[in-house]
């Protein structure tokens, strides 16, 4: 067996053994949390937990792109929020239709992406500052836009539904009323998001291009490749999904809510980190993602529900922050 073939061997059993380990910490943590938290176990507790993955899931989908390439946007949480709101201010206060309010907070967040690439691949910005600037840039404009109101859609009955609503318990009733499946359509938003994410991210240039700038982008763009280019889409692409996220986030609490977003961006790095996406760029899955945001938020429920304060659950989110990104040093390392 040829060295690279033992190289790729090597690489493939230590991401499998990531997404292993993650998904037996997500169901330890499920069984950890059942045994000593009465409420926890229950139909309606697991719906909530479904829910809230599935708004940082999306947005984590879209943070696992630029991660690949070697970056990192810390303005994820912002940027949704700010999304959110354009939103909020076109349907609840203009009055335009709901339709073209979700168009407008995907266009949003995309538009924020867009001018993060801008500034890392063209003004040659570091991506911790050029997202850290957008981050505030995009936090006092939710402030000023809103007057640090909140923006509420009790208005238009149906735009909770978009998140609380479940098409597949209203398919299952039809067929026989007493059957129930309450799967909310925000999971399904979350899968479909993550099918798209998967196609693009191993069916397509742009996502073989996406690898080739993490593994190693010098190389990448003296073979002919538009690196700036294609980085710029990336970060676009990471806005459009924060977007999409926005909405269910939104959707979720029937409002538009300014600070909502506020750290939320560590949440979704974590599940980047945890699902396998190496810091150094080059490495990623979807799936792990998807595995990293359920892990995630079962930990946070959980503490919730075992009356856990908030400062002691940021404190758990960020041990296993910097355990992860510990466990992808040591995997790197081992690989040599």
């Amino acid at each position: 067996m040829s060295a690279k073939a033992i190289s790729r061997s090597g690489k493939v059993n230590a991401d499998t053994m990531q997404k292993f380990l993650a998904f037996s910490g997500l169901v330890l943590l499920y069984v950890i949390f059942s045994v000593i938290t009465p409420n926890f176990f229950s139909l309606n507790n697991t719906i909530d937990i479904m829910r809230a993955s599935a708004v940082q899931g999306v947005m984590a989908l879209g943070g696992t792109f630029v991660i690949i390439t070697g970056g990192i946007d810390l303005s994820l949480g912002t940027v949704m929020t700010f999304s959110s709101v354009i939103m909020g201010i076109m349907v609840a206060d203009m009055g335009v239709p709901v339709w073209l309010g979700l168009i407008a907070c995907v266009l949003t967040g995309a538009i924020c992406g867009l001018a993060n690439g801008f500034f890392i691949a063209k003004m040659k910005i570091p991506p911790f500052i050029a997202t850290l600037g957008m981050m505030m840039i995009t936090r006092g404009l939710s402030l000023a836009t809103t007057g640090a109101n909140n923006k509420y859609f009790t208005d238009y009955p149906n735009f909770r539904l978009i998140a609380n609503g479940s098409i597949v318990d209203s398919a299952i009733k039809a067929i026989n009323p007493n059957w129930s499946v309450p799967v909310p359509n925000a999971v399904l938003i979350l899968f479909g998001m993550a099918i798209l994410g998967h196609l693009i991210l191993t069916k397509t240039v742009f996502g073989r291009y996406t690898f080739a700038m993490g593994s190693n982008e010098e190389a990448t763009r003296l073979s002919g490749v538009n690196t700036a280019a294609w980085k710029m889409g990336v970060y676009t692409l990471c806005g459009a999904f924060t977007g999409v996220a926005g909405i269910l986030m939104a959707s979720r609490l029937n409002s538009a809510q300014v600070a909502q977003g506020a750290g939320m961006e560590l949440d979704a790095f974590a599940a980047v980190v945890i699902g396998g996406t190496s810091m150094s760029g080059g490495e990623g899955t979807i799936l792990g993602t998807i595995i990293g945001a359920l892990l995630m938020n079962v930990l946070l429920n959980g503490l919730r529900i075992s009356m856990i304060s908030q400062e002691w659950q940021w404190v758990a989110t960020g041990v296993i922050v910097i355990g992860a990104v510990y466990m992808d040093i040591v995997r790197r390392r081992k690989r040599g």
